[in-house]
């Protein structure tokens, strides 16, 4: 028994040499990867680097509503001194704007990651349940699924999230029931393939079951497109957030970017040309999209054959 947990220990350690060897060739992967690693440090060190919680009221007024960063004066020298504040300026109540953009990371993020979990999940528990049984049960549930991936996600998201209520953990399983049809389709498709394969057949004429069957040789052969997916509707729940809370459904006792994108539109913050307020947050969104993105480009790469082929 303890020679067999070591071979399989070994080859699971040769496995992941091979795969982070291919990974870190790719420099879209570890482009995405450091960029990755980064705002998840910000998010974890929060209390350290922000120079005040934003959820504090004693964070209100620091400094002016709508004070530009100090750096402008290097350009602008007829700016008073007492009129910038902190490296990205303040917002309308004066609060500190690099403070909220630390402390957005992490509700970003947990919203991503969360949504994205439930998204996965479910998609891949009906995919396999449907590719695998067929008959009735595929239909209903293929059904069930064009139906949803018919209505459009945005106003469907909008509705749900105004029913249900402003509240992060709303607007996480919102997202997340919303996003599992096209995970479901993609992931039915590669089981009806896997399916009819000869190792299948022999598991089948050995006497395995169904359980067997699906959770070690069908779902590994799967998990591949499970990955690379996760790694998107990681990203697309990330912008789904920003969209919905910059539409005044997010949860206003949490600072995230999308919600700050909504507190700068409703004080009108570019009719002010105060864009410090506006662009550190969508830079941020759109950094951390982009780093799943690159990492998701990369596992596709890696875990597809026909592409690791191509290279």
């Amino acid at each position: 028994m303890v020679f067999r947990f070591r071979i399989k220990q070994k080859q699971y350690i040769k496995r992941l040499k091979n795969f982070s060897s291919m990974y870190f060739r790719n420099r879209l992967g570890v482009a995405g990867l450091l960029l990755l690693l980064v705002f998840i440090l910000v998010a974890m060190l929060a209390p350290y680097i922000a120079p005040f919680n934003p959820h504090d009221v004693k964070s209100i007024g620091v400094s002016q509503p709508f004070s530009p960063p100090f750096w402008i004066k290097f350009f602008d020298k007829s700016i008073p001194s007492d009129k910038v504040y902190g490296l990205l300026g303040t917002d309308e109540l004066g609060r500190d704007i690099f403070s909220q953009v630390v402390y957005g990371a992490r509700v970003s993020l947990i919203v991503g990651f969360l949504a994205a979990f439930i998204s996965i999940f479910v998609g891949t528990v009906i995919g396999l349940i449907s590719g695998y049984i067929g008959g009735v049960v595929d239909e209903i549930l293929m059904r069930i699924t064009d139906i949803l991936l018919i209505i459009p996600g945005l106003p469907l998201m909008i509705v749900l999230a105004a029913i249900l209520g402003s509240s992060l953990m709303n607007l996480i399983t919102v997202i997340g029931i919303t996003s599992w049809p096209s995970i479901a389709r993609i992931i039915r498709s590669q089981v009806l393939t896997v399916k009819e394969m000869k190792f299948i057949e022999a598991a089948r004429a050995i006497g395995c079951g169904d359980g067997y069957i699906i959770f070690k040789h069908i779902l590994p052969n799967v998990s591949p497109l499970i990955y690379v997916n996760a790694a998107l509707n990681i990203a697309n729940a990330i912008l789904i957030e920003a969209g919905l809370s910059f539409l005044g459904l997010g949860d206003p006792n949490y600072i995230s970017w999308g919600m700050m994108l909504f507190f700068a539109d409703q004080y009108q913050a570019l009719i002010k040309l105060a864009w410090w307020y506006v662009f550190p947050p969508g830079l941020c969104i759109l950094l951390v999209v982009s780093s799943f993105v690159f990492i998701g480009h990369a596992l596709d790469e890696i875990l597809n054959p026909r592409l690791r082929l191509r290279r």
